[in-house]
């Protein structure tokens, strides 16, 4: 088959969407399927080199400094050589210029579309449009979502609890939870106690991981209270906060006004190919308190290299959780959540115990086999 996927975003703008259209795109042709990609083109360097990918001219988002807005009508223009390579069928994964030109594309070809829901819209605008009512922007978003869900042939989603929420939306077309896979051979290196040396860790020290945009959804202001908490049992514990976000100022700000600035490190991004593992490879517990995510591949990643999870099994992450292999489930309560992590933090055997079973569990969660998943997807729209 040969494959169209179009996406607002991609590398080198780092975030799970990033993530799993690099994935997929990988397991696709490894299968022997073509997928291209449409992206925007942004202005640090952005992949020309990777085959596949057609990166169109985008702007400067002045309330998203960190994303770009493609030209639609760059695409729209590019309708006839689109049709001269024959694609099968076309994978929308963002909302946003790529879901209204996706249409385009898609109804001009004749070919089936696909959309992938990978944001959840409802708990994620009232922290950037604060000066709305919540309850006007939560319906805005429902409706949003189920108008476009609605457009397509049919819904990928990474979860049950999304595919959940979908429905109450009154999203009618069919809907399908293909999860984005690990590449198990990727985390097999890191070197922790160099990671530790770079950064002037000793190497006794209890250190809590957090990795993930450093937005004000993923409820970080949250695992700062708990360090807070912790260090009452805890007296040395870091928490090493591992990306960038339009939340990275007030974090910083609030880390200083909890006395935290001995106890918190702020590190941005990291390479994912050696520094993100040794990061990982570097902590004791991975501590994640978002409430929004519709997945949590970070949960995965850390489990992949033996680092046991403290969370909440809220939205997407209920899925990964819900075993409870790996991992501490923590209730959305400082004094639980802070427990919790205590606990893992002076049991060594407990620790010990699941991070072997994190290994274990997350080879259920291997990227060719979810791949397999959405080939069975595509074949059933062809």
């Amino acid at each position: 088959m040969r494959i169209l996927m179009l996406s607002d975003v991609y590398f080198p703008r780092i975030n799970g969407v990033s993530t799993s259209i690099q994935t997929f795109r990988r397991d696709l042709g490894a299968m022997g399927h073509t997928v291209d990609l449409i992206a925007p083109e942004y202005p640090a360097g952005s992949g020309l080199t990777e085959p596949g990918i057609e990166r169109i001219p985008s702007r400067f988002l002045f309330f998203d400094p960190e994303d770009r807005m493609m030209s639609g009508r760059a695409i729209r223009r590019k309708l006839p050589e689109l049709a001269a390579a024959a694609y099968d069928l076309v994978h929308i994964q963002t909302p946003f210029i790529a879901h209204y030109t996706g249409l385009h594309v898609a109804r001009g070809l004749g070919v089936p579309v696909v959309e992938t829901y990978h944001t959840h819209f409802e708990e994620y605008l009232y922290h950037y449009l604060p000066w709305l009512p919540a309850k006007w922007l939560r319906a805005g978003a429902r409706h949003f979502t189920r108008s476009q869900c609605n457009q397509v042939d049919a819904v990928v989603v990474p979860s049950t609890p999304v595919l959940e929420a979908l429905q109450g939306y009154r999203v009618e077309k069919p809907i399908h939870v293909i999860p984005t896979g690990l590449d198990l051979e990727c985390f097999e290196g890191g070197d922790g106690a160099r990671f530790r040396r770079q950064q002037g860790i000793a190497p006794e020290r209890p250190v809590l991981v957090h990795v993930g945009r450093v937005a004000h959804e993923k409820n970080i202001d949250f695992l700062l209270h708990v360090v807070q908490r912790i260090r009452r049992d805890v007296p040395d514990i870091l928490l090493m906060i591992v990306g960038e976000g339009p939340a990275r100022k007030h974090l910083e700000r609030l880390s200083h006004r909890l006395g935290l600035d001995d106890h918190v490190l702020f590190l941005g991004y990291l390479d994912r190919e050696r520094e993100l593992l040794d990061c990982y490879r570097a902590g004791d517990v991975f501590a994640f308190a978002s409430r929004t995510e519709t997945q949590g591949l970070v949960l995965l990643e850390s489990m992949a290299v033996g680092v046991p999870v403290v969370a909440l099994a809220e939205m997407g992450t209920r899925d990964i959780l819900a075993p409870l292999r790996g991992a501490l489930v923590a209730e959305h309560d400082i004094e639980d959540f802070a427990a919790q992590v205590t606990r893992l933090l002076r049991d060594h055997r407990l620790r010990s115990e699941l991070s072997a079973d994190a290994r274990a569990y997350v080879r259920t969660w291997s990227a060719p086999a979810l791949a397999e998943r959405m080939v069975d997807l595509y074949r059933s729209l062809l």
